[in-house]
């Protein structure tokens, strides 16, 4: 098969399988792969940082196999705004949108009022409901992003506040990286009713992590050996949060449902702040040993100007999950770009790529 046919029926099968041309409303797809991100340099960080893992033991199942051929850049559905649901599960039906009494069901099927800034990217996710329990009947949370905001105290009842008082009001992917205007509820709040309180999230950084099995067994087997990995490496500099630990100045790691691509998996989607962790500029390979940030001087210490970048990944493997503590959520630079970046975007920067 000629490469130029095979690089149409490429284009074709992705088309087919759900590739789209970016948001209505947003700029086009105009920045080239190696300008959306910068990648490790041997002569700045090290002659270790395109190499991986040494000392990561962990493989996936025999039989794990995953495409490895398709184009994946510019070729995901572009979204504009990203909302994680707080659920409990790591598992959910084939449609998140089709759980039952849900606020994935409200959010997409029952809220009268709609997104107006573009597409709304809905997940499902692992983070702990305030009742730590899996009943849809209680309030719950949602993380708002690209706006690190946590929105509390919410149900499918009050579905249209949070998408006209905060989705419809927070920045964008494509938003220039300003201070956030949405006001923060007061400390301690007492909501009643439906009264919805948000703050700002106390993560630096979010890994996000496809776990839905129903979806993709390959999603399910992933998610958790990657969770371990960066765990693993995370926990070095003193940086890994469990689902329950709100101190300042880590990252989390969430189980999310289905973002698209399963056959890529692993899929990664990597959320961080502007120069996260005070170390974008570090040159790793004129040092001696290796490099963690200082310790976190507080959420409340700085505006609020939420996620700079989004990186979304695939093909990812535990072998690689070193290198991207250290050099994709440390530092905003990728590894494999050629062969894992989906797309994402730098509102610092002003680029995004869909």
């Amino acid at each position: 098969m000629s490469g130029a046919f095979k690089s149409i029926l490429s284009s074709v099968q992705q088309t087919i399988s759900g590739a789209t041309t970016p948001v209505p409303g947003t700029p086009p797809n105009n920045t080239p792969l190696d300008a959306l991100f910068p990648k490790v340099d041997p002569q700045i960080d090290g002659d270790g940082c395109d190499h991986d893992c040494d000392s990561c033991h962990i493989k996936y199942p025999k039989g794990f196999k995953i495409d490895e051929d398709d184009k994946l850049y510019g070729h995901v559905k572009g979204w504009a705004t990203h909302v994680l649901v707080a659920t409990g599960k790591t598992d959910w039906v084939r449609d998140v949108a089709d759980e039952k009494g849900s606020l994935m069901e409200a959010i997409e099927k029952k809220a009268d009022v709609k997104p107006s800034k573009g597409k709304l990217m809905l997940s499902a996710s692992n983070i702990p409901t305030p009742a730590h329990s899996s009943d849809y009947a209680e309030p719950t949370a949602v993380l708002l992003l690209p706006a690190f905001i946590i929105i509390e105290n919410v149900k499918p009842t009050s579905v249209n506040t949070l998408v006209s008082d905060y989705i419809n009001q927070a920045p964008t992917n494509t938003s220039p990286l300003t201070p956030i205007s949405i006001p923060l509820s007061l400390e301690d709040p007492l909501p009643i009713a439906d009264q919805l309180t948000s703050r700002p999230s106390p993560h630096r950084a979010l890994i996000l992590l496809c776990s839905q099995r129903t979806r993709d067994a390959r999603c399910g087997q992933s998610a958790p050996l990657l969770r371990k990995e960066f765990e693993r490496h995370l926990r070095v500099c003193g940086l890994y949060r469990d689902l329950d630990d709100e101190r300042p100045g880590g990252v989390g790691i969430y189980f999310i449902s289905h973002v698209g691509g399963h056959k890529y998996s692993a899929n990664v989607m990597i959320y961080r702040k502007a120069d996260a962790f005070g170390l974008d500029d570090v040159q790793r390979g004129k040092l001696a040993g290796g490099v963690c940030p200082p310790p976190s001087r507080g959420v409340d210490r700085e505006e609020n100007m939420g996620a700079a970048q989004c990186m979304w990944i695939a093909r990812v493997k535990p072998e690689d999950c070193e290198g991207i503590i250290k050099y994709t959520v440390l530092q905003g630079k990728l590894i494999k770009p050629e062969s894992q970046l989906r797309g994402g975007f730098d509102r610092q920067r002003g680029v995004f790529s869909w």
